[in-house]
């Protein structure tokens, strides 16, 4: 056979391969890093990106990430320690180290995943058991997060995996859970209400008498005021009847009887008295 006819031959060859789906060439990214196997064992692993070559229905390749990847889990139930369940998922930040590593436990990188998974939802239930709820929703969650990063990056190790970093998306009670604690928030808060409002009314009654008694003491400093007032007119009115009785005490009786006619003796008014009596005094003189 030429040296034209092998070429010709060798083309045909791989059109033939590439049409039954079985191309003895493959592209590997710059992203990835991929594991060439044959009959089900690994032979060669590679780094670099490129276009390489493999036997045709012999060897299989594997590609795994490089990149740093992102891992999120669906909402789980886990105890704390003071008997409370929550309904959490989480997130992390991890990435293959050792592809080969992880191609000999999990054969793919869902597998890893899945191992993934398992590790950091275990760490998870380990530590949140170790704490009250109050202190998992507000003070401790960084320093929870911290150690199961710690502890779930060393398991992972072992696996040619590497976690970064572990954080809690969302922690919510479960429904039943939820109802019963807004049930006793309502209950709280109608109960500072109440007490607000008997709060409110003590110091509204203790403004009422305060404002009682100032009135009280203010009318009787008017009625004193007042009084005081009356009698130093009646005692000016009787200096001013005394002296005008020293002047003519004749005149003033007469005045002073003529002014108390005037009053008794009124329309439709009746008096019973003694004619010799000495209220008619000036009415019988002449």
């Amino acid at each position: 056979m030429t040296k034209q006819g092998l070429v010709i031959t060798l083309l045909a060859v791989i059109i033939g391969l590439f049409v039954l789906g079985a191309s003895p060439v493959f592209v590997v990214d710059v992203i990835q890093t991929a594991i060439v196997v044959q009959l089900g064992k690994p032979v060669r692993t590679i780094t670099e990106p490129g276009l390489y070559l493999k036997i045709p229905f012999v060897q299989e390749v594997t590609y795994f990430e490089k990149r740093l990847l992102d891992y999120e889990s669906s909402a789980q139930d886990v105890i704390t320690q003071d008997k409370k369940t929550l309904l959490l998922d989480n997130f992390a930040k991890w990435r293959i180290t050792d592809p080969l590593r992880v191609y000999q436990a999990f054969q793919s990188q869902r597998g890893a995943l899945q191992r993934l998974h398992d590790i950091i939802y275990s760490e998870l239930r380990v530590e949140l058991g170790r704490h009250e709820l109050i202190e998992i929703v507000s003070s401790t969650r960084a320093d929870i997060m911290r150690v199961v990063t710690e502890r779930s990056n060393e398991k992972a190790s072992v696996y040619g995996l590497e976690i970064q970093d572990v954080r809690i998306k969302r922690a919510d009670l479960p429904e039943q859970n939820e109802k019963a604690v807004f049930a006793r928030m309502q209950a709280e808060r109608e109960r500072q209400a109440k007490q607000y409002r008997a709060e409110g009314a003590e110091e509204a009654q203790k403004i009422r008498s305060e404002a009682e008694k100032d009135r009280e003491i203010i009318l009787a400093q008017a009625y004193k005021e007042s009084e005081e007032l009356r009698g130093s007119g009646d005692a000016k009115a009787f200096r001013v009847y005394a002296d005008a009785y020293r002047q003519d005490p004749r005149f003033f009786e007469f005045t002073r009887s003529m002014d108390a006619y005037k009053s008794v003796f009124k329309d439709g008014s009746t008096l019973v008295m003694s004619p010799d009596s000495e209220f008619f005094r000036y009415l019988k003189q002449r």
